[in-house]
């Protein structure tokens, strides 16, 4: 049951924020739904990001290197915490795509 929960809620996460995120960085959004290439689209628009000489996007790259830590422990952490983290994950992500936009 929190293997499916946890498919659920990242599936709702990217349905949320993936394509605002591949827009960032003028990439297709990835049509593979798994939590890990969600978290590889996460990590790559925060690399482009900090790269950039734009303070606010390395500053939106800081909430996206803590969304993606986030993400990555909801994979692994007992069922108690990842509630918790998903929702900071989904906090962070949502600073970082109103600092960068």
């Amino acid at each position: 049951m929190a293997v499916q929960t946890r498919t659920d809620t990242f599936a709702a996460l990217r349905a949320c924020f993936a394509a605002d995120l591949a827009a960032l960085i003028e990439v297709p959004v990835p049509r593979d739904a798994t939590p890990d290439v969600f978290i590889d689209l996460v990590e790559e628009v925060r690399d482009i990001l900090r790269s950039s000489s734009l303070g606010t996007w390395q500053d939106a790259s800081e909430d996206l290197d803590r969304a993606a830590d986030c993400l990555t422990d909801a994979l692994t952490s007992p069922d108690a915490d990842q509630g918790s983290l998903l929702a900071r994950a989904r906090t962070h992500l949502r600073d970082a795509i109103a600092t960068a936009s």
